[in-house]
């Protein structure tokens, strides 16, 4: 009898919650579009606002800040432009700051021309350079230029939680927006959109077991508002046009719902970290864990072991009945190295070395075990072939 795999790539993507999903079941069987105004089309529009409220919860904002998207992507690029408006008069940004260490969705620079992009810098945990960020913030204030700052709230790849406080006080020192990819964070760390100071966050649904296909902006109490991306008609407000996908909305809701209740078990996630961690210095003592002396999401573990190949290990991991990844989901496909570890300095071999494994709330002890002894076996294997097994 073949052993269960094991789903060890929450960071990719979170197993649906049976929650969310026994909510799109439900609301797969009802009519109604959200615009309409008979009573199936009310019904519709009442799942569309309880899942905004509990949206809303989840960040510690306002129902009426809370804007679908198709995704997190979208919702990055919506919010990654320079034609905002403060209560309703134009406020044109000249100038978009974006950390080393983002999400491609971010990385690209949204709707901002090419030029107008700079990158800040980070240090070898992937931590951002606050100095460099005061520095050119003061810079552009004085040049008469407006900026936005977009910096994630937790790393994908490496799990490190960012001072997003610090950059949202620096940014309203010096009259710029700031903007945080809060898609990994969402379900792990406490979020009050408010008491972090931000102006908007966006989010995956994905990420938190509520399906894929749907995500959110999440704006701040202060008059500020994005050009839409997508246009046409005036649902959600007029900020997102198109029919809204009702069912995976209210998904999304109910995921939100449950990532609250998640964030009382950060300590368990933590502890099997700790405990994957322990078994891959085990086989491997000469181990790099990425970030590993700075704040980190109590999921995620990113390492490399000298001599194994990240392709390589992947597809050994994925035949041992382990889903593991190497960088983003989101470039797969690509055999490139890793922009956030090359951003931290990461000596090269190790960069093609980089692993991810990102375990969640639903994680076993079991399935921990379960991955020590085929971790054992996949890296010991490997680091015999390439001559690296430890004395």
């Amino acid at each position: 009898m073949a052993e269960a795999r094991l789903y060890f790539d929450w960071n990719a993507g979170a197993p649906m919650k049976a929650i969310a999903r026994a909510r799109l079941v439900e609301l797969l069987d009802r009519p109604g579009n959200g615009s309409s105004v008979h009573a199936e089309g009310r019904a519709a529009r009442a799942v569309l606002e309880q899942a905004r409220r509990s949206v809303a919860r989840l960040c510690g904002a306002e129902a009426k800040g809370v804007t679908f998207s198709s995704g997190g992507t979208e919702a990055a690029n919506t919010v990654l432009t320079p034609d905002w408006t403060l209560f309703g008069k134009p406020y044109r940004l000249d100038r978009l700051l974006v950390s080393a260490v983002e999400h491609p969705a971010v990385a690209r620079g949204g709707r901002f021309p090419a030029d107008s992009v700079e990158v800040i810098p980070v240090d070898g945990d992937g931590i951002v350079d606050l100095a460099f960020i005061e520095r050119r913030l003061a810079e552009l204030a004085a040049a008469g230029e407006r900026a936005l700052v977009s910096v994630m709230m937790a790393n994908n790849e490496t799990g490190v939680v960012e001072p997003v406080a610090e950059v949202a006080r620096l940014g309203r020192a010096h009259g710029a927006l700031v903007h945080s990819d809060a898609v990994q964070a969402a379900g792990k760390l406490p979020i009050d959109i408010e008491a972090l100071g931000l102006d908007v966050l966006t989010l995956s649904a994905h990420k938190i077991g509520g399906g894929q296909g749907v995500g959110a902006v999440v704006r701040g109490r202060n008059g500020f508002a994005f050009s839409p991306l997508v246009t046409g008609g005036g649902q959600e407000s007029w900020a997102r046009a198109g029919t809204e996908n009702v069912a995976s909305v209210g998904a999304f809701g109910a995921a939100a719902d449950a990532a609250l209740g998640d964030l009382g078990r950060v300590a368990e996630v933590a502890a099997r970290r700790d405990r994957i961690a322990a078994t891959i210095r085990e086989v491997a003592p000469d181990a790099t864990i990425f970030g590993e002396h700075a704040p980190r999401l109590a999921n995620t573990l990113c390492f490399a072991v000298p001599g194994v190949a990240a392709e390589t290990a992947v597809i050994a991991f994925d035949l041992a009945g382990v889903a593991l990844s190497s960088g983003s989901a989101c470039s797969s496909g690509k055999v490139t190295a890793s922009p956030v570890l090359m951003a931290m300095g990461v000596d090269p071999a190790l960069v093609k070395g980089g692993l991810r494994v990102s375990i969640g709330p639903e994680t076993s002890d079991e399935e921990v075990s379960a991955f020590g002894l085929r971790a054992r076996n996949v890296l010991a294997a490997m680091r015999k072939q390439h001559g690296t097994a430890a004395a």
